[in-house]
């Protein structure tokens, strides 16, 4: 039987019993039905994996030692920061887990013209929120020890003005470049446009800050399609994917 990898968000001392928190608590106590003994893995997104054992639970608490402190060599050697267009219903939250899966290290959601989604104040707290425990879940899932940060929404424009020297890319059906005529790269930062893709106006915005335009193949995708199929195209050509 599969160990449960359980995500803890503050540090983790050795051989000295500690409180899982609430949301951990409850999903080994009530949800997976963990007894006393029973082995787990536990991450806080500082590369290692802590083997575990729990030895006191109750109700409302789960207490657990940590016995060991253990590389885990599942990090890609390709640093992608996606920057990601907010798109309705379960797109973004589809992009978001398949993306960290992928091996991401950073994902920006961005407003553009055409995200057709309204989010601000609470609203959007609580929905950068979420996403990052998507991505908390899909390292669980995904055996990733190191938890990729969303950062908070911002408008395409400021993101395209951010300083950075990552390689910009982004897709375009008439490209002329595709992946395999890029230079071999380590810091990727891509832009991918949400449902209804970017206006003209954004087209030339991208252009203007630097990134590249290539062409992922001849059929036009939709945007979790696009985000997850370069992300994998890069991952095979200047990453760890097979």
């Amino acid at each position: 039987m599969r160990i449960p990898r359980i995500y803890h968000s503050s540090s983790i001392t050795l051989h000295q019993a500690f409180t899982l928190d609430e949301e951990a608590a409850n999903h080994v106590g009530r949800v997976l039905r963990m007894p006393i003994n029973s082995e787990l893995v536990l991450f806080n997104g500082d590369g290692f994996n802590y083997p575990a054992q729990i030895t006191e639970l109750d109700k409302k608490r789960v207490m657990v030692t940590a016995t060991e402190q253990a590389n885990n060599l599942v990090e890609s050697p390709l640093n992608i920061h996606l920057g990601q267009g907010i798109s309705r219903g379960d797109r973004m939250d589809f992009a978001i887990q398949k993306a960290v899966e992928l091996g991401v290290t950073a994902i920006t959601p961005l407003f553009t013209e055409r995200c057709g989604v309204k989010l601000d104040g609470e609203r959007l707290i609580k929905r950068t929120q979420q996403w990052q425990k998507i991505v908390i879940a899909a390292c669980e899932q995904s055996g990733r020890s190191i938890v990729p940060k969303v950062h908070p929404a911002i408008s395409l424009q400021e993101w395209l003005a951010q300083d950075t020297k990552e390689l910009k890319l982004t897709l375009h059906p008439r490209a002329k470049d595709t992946i395999k005529t890029l230079p071999a790269v380590q810091d990727i930062r891509l832009v991918i446009g949400p449902e209804g893709g970017f206006s003209d106006d954004e087209m030339n915005q991208t252009t203007q800050a630097g990134f590249i335009s290539i062409l992922l193949g001849p059929r036009i995708l939709r945007t979790e399609t696009a985000a997850l199929s370069t992300i994998t195209a890069l991952q095979l050509q200047f990453g760890d994917l097979a």
